[in-house]
């Protein structure tokens, strides 16, 4: 019974009133789940235009097919008429990338009548997208960032706070060296690796102390300018 249900394809390529509905039905359900997984995976943030996008998606991609069918000429009329819009945006997210090429692959399988297997990957891929997510696959338990410290010129640049980043378990390389207030002050950028337990407002402070409360910044997205 099973592999009836996930064989059955639509063989005839004639466009029927009954088989337009069940398809657009069957790619909005998905694209609806589609987007609400995306949603429930991204805490951190997205947008409702992006949503909607993968709801509508799918069935944009199914209609496409069913409108081709095995007409060669047909194909390559839409080759054209699609070759004509122009997509100016910004390089989006992996993630959003992978959602785009997920939700054109359900409204593919859809518009070749392929429903069983449509919905069969689309369950698969966004339970493994919620397992993914619960056990925060992938993310660093390490933070990269840039330390400047101000210190006098009486203190040694080179172990002024090795001390410091050794009780804090923090990993360090001095990159760059620099004097300020005509040379009566240093200013020391380091790149530091800090685990996320650790106490960052503790380790500024150490760092002010060994300082004299000179000026200090922790940058949280460092860049490779110095």
């Amino acid at each position: 019974m099973l592999d009836s249900l996930f064989s059955t394809t639509l063989v005839s390529t004639e466009l029927t009133f009954t088989t337009a509905i069940l398809t657009i039905l069957i790619s909005i359900i998905l694209g609806a789940l589609i987007s609400y997984t995306y949603m429930k995976t991204n805490p951190s943030g997205y947008s409702q235009s992006f949503t909607l996008t993968m709801v509508l998606l799918p069935v944009i991609v199914a209609i496409i097919i069913l409108l081709i069918g095995s007409n060669v000429a047909r194909a390559f009329s839409l080759a054209g008429a699609f070759s004509i819009i122009r997509f100016r945006s910004a390089p989006g997210d992996p993630k959003d990338i992978t959602f785009v090429l997920f939700t054109m692959a359900s409204g593919l399988a859809c518009g070749v009548g392929s429903f069983g297997y449509a919905v069969l990957f689309t369950i698969i891929l966004c339970v493994l997208m919620f397992i993914l997510n619960r056990t925060n696959f992938g993310v660093r338990k390490t933070e990269q960032k840039t330390l400047k410290v101000t210190i006098p010129e009486n203190l040694g640049y080179e172990e002024a706070f090795e001390e410091v980043f050794t009780k804090y378990n923090v990993k360090f390389e001095l990159k760059k060296i620099r004097t300020t207030e005509l040379g009566s002050l240093y200013e020391l950028v380091y790149a530091v690796t800090i685990d996320q337990v650790t106490n960052q407002k503790e380790l500024l402070d150490a760092i002010r102390c060994r300082n004299g409360n000179l000026d200090l910044s922790l940058t949280m997205s460092p860049t490779t300018e110095y």
